[in-house]
């Protein structure tokens, strides 16, 4: 059972460092995913740890102690990933309008959003949420013109990017959107299908917990 919750804990921490630039273009309750996924991997490890005791000690009453929290455990893991999976849409429109806000208010001072909006152009090699004209509405392009975390080589120059006409031939085409969307699917599916898998692996720990807690029952009551 530690296994699991080391995979739980390394897929925690995975999501934090990988998904962390997008996950601080969400709500803070998409922000707080890796720590629930840490924070349940840590508390597995521990009742491995206990369930192992248990067994050793050959108590009946830990191990359907041991049981009861591995159901728990089963329940919070299969409801997070059975939500994540059904309010998936709901995340790509929190992403949208928080994307949106963050051109708006964007400032090149290296803020928390700023500083996700310009890691995710220059990673993904894209520009404003549906295109490069996103940018046309912000203060930001008022003052300055395009950041050049939209440049696709690095010698960009200011007064190119402030002109529409010469920009486009210089910025990447393609919109953030589509291209974080496409990314966080398939990074989140990746920790949906582990999840849904330890809370299967969850289940025949639940079940062998069980079986051994009344196989040693049974034998109690023979010998008595």
């Amino acid at each position: 059972m530690q296994i699991s919750g080391i995979i739980l804990l390394a897929v925690g921490i995975w999501g934090k460092v990988g998904l962390e630039v997008y996950f601080s273009l969400l709500n803070e309750k998409a922000t707080n995913v890796p720590y629930v996924l840490i924070g349940t991997g840590t508390v597995v490890i521990l009742l491995g740890t206990f369930g192992c005791f248990a067994t050793c000690r050959g108590s009946t009453w830990m191990l359907k102690l041991y049981a009861m929290f591995l159901s728990l455990i089963f329940l919070i893991v299969l409801v997070a990933a059975v939500v994540g999976f059904v309010f998936r849409h709901e995340i790509k429109d929190s992403f949208e309008s928080n994307y949106s806000l963050a051109l708006k208010n964007y400032n090149a001072t290296m803020d928390l959003r700023s500083e996700a909006v310009d890691t995710i152009q220059r990673t993904l090699h894209c520009c404003g949420v549906q295109s490069y004209l996103n940018w046309v509405n912000t203060t930001y392009f008022a003052q300055n013109g395009i950041p050049h975390s939209c440049c696709k080589l690095q010698n960009c120059s200011d007064e190119d990017l402030k002109d529409l006409n010469k920009a486009k031939a210089e910025v990447f085409g393609n919109g953030c959107f589509s291209l974080v969307t496409t990314v966080m699917e398939s990074k989140m599916s990746i920790v949906a299908g582990i999840s849904f898998g330890i809370a299967c692996f969850q289940l025949v720990g639940i079940f062998l917990a069980c079986c051994l807690s009344r196989y040693i029952t049974n034998n109690q009551y023979e010998m008595v």
